[in-house]
C-alpha cells in the first residue's frame, strides 16, 4: 500500500472519520460503564474496594487490541468495527439484566466487557488510510475525540440508575445495536487499503521487531494509560480523599475527561505543523509540573482541580501525539499491527494504576506515593521522546548526505 492515498471526495474522508469515531465513542461508552458505579457496588456491600472490578473490563480490553489491529489489516475496519459493536452487546445486556447482583458475575461480565476497549485498534489504521501523510496527526487527533466515550459513562451512569438500574445498560446495548447496523451499511474501506496476506504469528513478530513499537508502547502507557486510570479511579479519588459524594465525584471526573478529549485532536494538529516530538515533549513536561503539584497534597478548591484539569491537558496532548508519530513515520501496510500493540500498552497503563492506588489507600490512607511515581514515569517517557527527536534529526542528515 502507498503512504499517499489515491484521491478521494471529502464526502467519503469526512463519513469514515466520523463512523469510525462514533464507534470509538460508543464502545468506549460501554466499556466504561463500569466505573462510575464503582463506589455503589461498594456502599452495597458487592465488595469492598472497586478497583479490580473497574480495571478488569480495562485489562480485557487492551490485551485485545493486539488482536483487534491485527485483525483490521487483514479484515478493515468496516467489518471489524460492526463485529466488535455487536460482540460488546452481550456483556452489556448480562450485567443489566443479571450480572450486577454479585461480585463473581460482575467481573464475569466486566472480563466480556472489554471488548468493547479493543474499538481504539480497529479505528486508527482504518483512519489512517483515508489520509494522506500529512494530515494523519489530525485526522487521529479528531479520531481519538471519540476516547470522550468514558465522559458520556461519568455523566449519565449513575442519574440513569438512580432511575432504574437496569436502564443505563439497555440503552447502551439498544445504541450499539443501531450504531452496528449503520456501520455495515456506510462505512467503506478505503480504496488504498488492501487485506494483509501474512500468517497472524508473521504479523505480530514482524511488529515487535520493530524499535518505534516499543518506543511508542510506553509513550502512550503513559499518556493514555494515565487519562484511561485517572478516567476510571478519580472517582474513587475523590469520594475516598477528599469526601466528595458520588454524584459530585462522577461530575468531576467528567471535567477531566472533557479536558483530555479536546485536547487529544490538538495534540495530533500540533504534530501535524511542529512535529510529534516538540509536541510529546510539551505534553510529557506539563505531566509532570502537576504530579509535583499534586504530590504536596494541595486543597481540592482552588489547586487540586486546577491541576488535575491541566494534567488531563497534557495526558490528552500527549494521546494524540503518540499516534500522530505513528502515522507518520511507520509503513501504512504496518500501523493496524503497530497501532494494536501501542493500543495494548496504553490500556495496561490504565490498568494497573487503580489497583496500586487502591492498595496505596489502604496501606496509607492517601495516594502521594503514586502521585510521585506518576513524575518518575513521566521523566522517562520525556527522556525516549527527546531520544526519537535525536534519532530523527540523525536520519534526517544521513538522508541529506546520500541525496
Amino acid at each position: 500500500m502507498s503512504n499517499q492515498p489515491t484521491s478521494v471526495s471529502k464526502r467519503l474522508q469526512v463519513t469514515a472519520l466520523t463512523m469510525a469515531m462514533l464507534g470509538f465513542a460508543l464502545n468506549f461508552w460501554a466499556w466504561s460503564l463500569l466505573s462510575p458505579l464503582g463506589p455503589i457496588f461498594v456502599s452495597e456491600g458487592l465488595t469492598d474496594d472497586s478497583s479490580l472490578l473497574v480495571a478488569i473490563p480495562v485489562l480485557v480490553g487492551s490485551l485485545g487490541r493486539i488482536l483487534a489491529g491485527a485483525y483490521t489489516d487483514r479484515f478493515g475496519g468496516r467489518f471489524m468495527m460492526t463485529l466488535i459493536s455487536l460482540l460488546t452487546v452481550i456483556p452489556v445486556l448480562f450485567i443489566g439484566l443479571v450480572g450486577q447482583y454479585q461480585l463473581w458475575t460482575l467481573l464475569l461480565g466486566g472480563f466480556f466487557l472489554g471488548f468493547g476497549g479493543t474499538s481504539f485498534a480497529i479505528g486508527v489504521p482504518y483512519v489512517n488510510s483515508w489520509f494522506a501523510k500529512e494530515q494523519r496527526g489530525t485526522a487521529i487527533g479528531i479520531y481519538g475525540m471519540g476516547m470522550g466515550g468514558t465522559a458520556i459513562a461519568a455523566f449519565t451512569t449513575v442519574p440513569l440508575y438512580n432511575i432504574n438500574e437496569r436502564l443505563p445498560f439497555l440503552i447502551v446495548a439498544a445504541v450499539l445495536v443501531v450504531y452496528a447496523i449503520a456501520a455495515w451499511t456506510w462505512m467503506r474501506n478505503s480504496p488504498d487499503w488492501t487485506p494483509s496476506k501474512r500468517s497472524l504469528g508473521t504479523q505480530l513478530a514482524d511488529t515487535a521487531k520493530i524499535p518505534l513499537t516499543w518506543q511508542a508502547c510506553y509513550l502512550y502507557a503513559l499518556s493514555f494509560g494515565g487519562y484511561v486510570a485517572f478516567s476510571v479511579y478519580l472517582p474513587t479519588i475523590l469520594h475516598l480523599a477528599y469526601g466528595l459524594e458520588t454524584s459530585d465525584a462522577s461530575l468531576r471526573t467528567a471535567g477531566f475527561v472533557i479536558a483530555a478529549v479536546l485536547m487529544r485532536p490538538l495534540g495530533g494538529i500540533l504534530s501535524d505543523r511542529i512535529g510529534a516530538v516538540p509536541t510529546l515533549t510539551v505534553a510529557y513536561s506539563i505531566v509532570i509540573v502537576c504530579a509535583i503539584v499534586l504530590a504536596f497534597d494541595p486543597p481540592l478548591m482552588p489547586i487540586g482541580t486546577i491541576a488535575f484539569i491541566v494534567m488531563s491537558v497534557g495526558l490528552g496532548l500527549g494521546s494524540g501525539a503518540t499516534f500522530a508519530l505513528i502515522a507518520q513515520v511507520s509503513d501504512p501496510s504496518k500501523v493496524g499491527s503497530i497501532t494494536g500493540f501501542v493500543g495494548a500498552a496504553g490500556g495496561l497503563g490504565g490498568f494497573v494504576p487503580p489497583l496500586l492506588l487502591g492498595v496505596l489507600w489502604k496501606s496509607f490512607q492517601n495516594y502521594t506515593l503514586g502521585i510521585v511515581l506518576l513524575a518518575v514515569f513521566t521523566v522517562v517517557a520525556l527522556l525516549i521522546t527527546l531520544r526519537i527527536g535525536a534519532a530523527q534529526k540523525r536520519a534526517s542528515a544521513a538522508a541529506t548526505v546520500n541525496s
